[in-house]
């Protein structure tokens, strides 16, 4: 699978952009601040159905317009498919495939798998709990639409039990069987989501371990572990012993909606005891192992988004890195750099197929 094409107008700094693609390495290469990454992200849009850095979509409107369009020309085993996006200021998103409506944009979820690079992976060390689920359920969602329909489910259930314990401190009652009915609907979904996470995480994390010694080449040992806020509890107990707590929280305190991942070297905080170097090691092999996981799973290579990788690594681990994504076990890949001459050089010199993109304040030469 790979993009074969892209077109967009008033997508953030750009009136209007179009351009054919590489199969296989597509450089944009500029300074700072001139749009690189937006093209990066109108991707993204085109595979999530939603921007990686902006989730208000009117925000990505490019000022003083009234709209955005993105449109993506993918090649899916021979077969060529398109879609489109279209937003207007204050009025419903329109997420088309070969022309065709979706009902639902979690229909589009896992038909284009990508994965993306950033530098903002950082949050996934220095944010909250909420950060490292999305990174969990965004993986799994992509290849398994129970998942992503009892993930759906779940926080439409939970929104009507938060709503329904904070009615109870505004009234000042409390009815049992009315929040009975939630809890087991809850229950239903959340151990479902549960057996996912659990089962996922057998399998990704020897793929993230591999990974990581790859990139580091070091013998420290790396742990990613799962944190269940249920603890030893089934999910019905703890939802009970957690009663008196959501009553005086007015929100449930307990569930998947709660559980977190923790990141550890050498059995030791990562984010606390971590240097630098090894924090990005740790998070590059994350986002390597999310690629190969989801390769296995949907048969097929996801397109590869590195946004200003050259940041994360040393030469050398940069120049390992891109030999490595060059190979037959990635298919297409999409890189932002500032130095245009390092990586024309360093393509041409393992003669890469590929493709540079000159990008100046929203206008894209192809060199």
């Amino acid at each position: 699978m790979y993009l074969e094409q892209l077109s967009l107008v008033n997508f953030k700094n750009y009136s209007s952009f179009e351009e054919k693609f590489s199969k296989k390495i597509n450089c944009f290469v500029g300074n700072n601040g001139m749009g690189k990454t937006n093209l990066l992200d109108a991707i993204y849009y085109l595979s999530f159905c939603k921007s990686f850095f902006n989730s208000i979509d009117s925000q990505n409107i490019k000022h003083n317009e009234a709209f955005f369009l993105l449109q993506g020309q993918f090649n899916k085993y021979g077969e060529e498919i398109e879609v489109y996006c279209g937003i207007k200021r204050n009025q419903k998103k329109i997420f088309k495939k070969n022309k065709k409506e979706y009902e639902r944009l979690s229909d589009h979820i896992g038909q284009f798998p990508l994965v993306m690079i950033s530098p903002s992976d950082a949050e996934l060390i220095y944010e909250s709990s909420e950060v490292r689920r999305k990174f969990l359920d965004g993986i799994i969602s992509q290849y398994d639409k129970v998942y992503l329909d009892k993930l759906i489910s779940y926080n439409h259930i939970l929104k009507q039990r938060n709503a329904l314990l904070k009615q109870f401190h505004e009234s000042r009652s409390f009815d049992s069987e009315t929040l009975e009915i939630w809890d087991d609907q809850l229950i239903t979904h959340g151990k479902g989501i549960l057996e996912i996470r659990n089962a996922f995480l057998k399998q990704f994390i020897p793929l993230f371990n591999h990974y990581y010694r790859f990139i580091s080449n070091s013998k420290e040992e790396v742990a990613l572990n799962y944190l269940n806020s249920l603890g030893e509890k089934d999910f019905r107990t703890a939802l009970l012993t957690s009663l008196p707590r959501d009553r005086a929280m007015h929100y449930t305190t307990m569930g998947p909606h709660k559980d977190d991942l923790e990141f550890t070297l050498a059995d030791l905080s990562l984010k606390k005891f971590a240097s630098q170097g090894q924090q990005k090691s740790y998070l590059l092999a994350l986002k390597l192992a999310q690629f190969e996981f989801i390769k296995q799973q949907k048969n097929t290579k996801p397109l590869l988004l590195l946004d200003d990788i050259y940041d994360k690594l040393d030469e050398e681990r940069f120049t390992k890195l891109i030999e490595m994504v060059s190979g037959d076990e990635f298919g297409q890949v999409f890189i932002t750099d500032t130095h245009p001459e390092r990586m024309n050089e360093l393509l041409n010199q393992k003669h890469i197929d590929h493709k540079i993109f000159l990008v100046d304040d929203g206008i894209v030469q192809h060199l």
